[in-house]
Order: structure tokens, then C-alpha cells, then sequence
């Protein structure tokens, strides 16, 4: 085979192509979540700290040089996202048990042919 050949049987195989679009998905599902966390989450869990410290930007709580507030923000924004991942794998290992399940059980083919081998074996 040419090498254009090996390439096209390659990149057109569902693996990369699923990881490619993953690999987008995921970016733009981090883009959401940055925003979630930093517009939304951010100010109302830590509205009252930031009026404390008389801040009015996570960014800008400073402890001398070290800049703890953007350190917090990245803390949220990784538990935000570990909890949704978290959900989506429990939610995929819910739908594998009902597929396991009912996988489990013999078909109505394999009933009947249990049946004919038994009646073959009484006679």
C-alpha cells in the first residue's frame, strides 16, 4: 500500500475520528465550564470574601506577590469539571449494567433449542 493509502485507512478508522471530535468537544465543554465558574459560581459562593477583602475580581486577592485568587479559581473550575465526569462515567456504567442485564438472560431462540435438546435427550 502507498503511504496515502496507509494514512486514509488510518485517520478514517473510527478510533481517530471519535478521539478528534472528543478532543473538541472537550475543549469547548472547558470553555463552558470556565465561564460557569467564573461568572456564575465564583460570585455567589465567594461574594462575601471578595467584600471582605474589598476586591471586586477573584484575580485580584493577592497575598504580597502570590496571587491565591486565581489559584481558588482554578480549584472550582477542576472540581466543577471532575463532578461533571464523575456524573458522565456513573451515567455510562448505569446504561452498560442494563445492557449486561439483559444480555444476561437467553433469548427466546436459545429457550427453544434447550427445549428440542432436552426432548431429543428423553427419548
Amino acid at each position: 500500500m502507498s503511504l496515502m493509502k496507509d494514512f486514509n485507512v488510518f485517520v478514517f478508522k473510527g478510533n481517530v475520528i471519535s478521539l478528534a471530535v472528543a478532543v473538541i468537544i472537550g475543549a469547548a465543554f472547558g470553555a463552558i465550564v470556565s465561564s460557569f465558574v467564573e461568572d456564575i459560581i465564583t460570585p455567589l459562593l465567594l461574594a462575601p470574601a471578595l467584600k471582605a477583602a474589598g476586591v471586586s475580581d477573584i484575580s485580584k486577592l493577592t497575598w504580597g506577590a502570590v496571587k491565591y485568587g486565581n489559584f481558588l479559581g482554578a480549584v472550582i473550575k477542576f472540581l466543577i469539571i471532575a463532578f461533571v465526569l464523575f456524573l458522565v462515567i456513573r451515567l455510562a456504567a448505569g446504561f452498560s449494567k442494563k445492557e449486561a442485564i439483559v444480555s444476561e438472560s437467553p433469548s427466546s431462540t436459545d429457550i427453544l433449542l434447550t427445549e428440542i435438546r432436552d426432548e431429543l435427550r428423553n427419548k
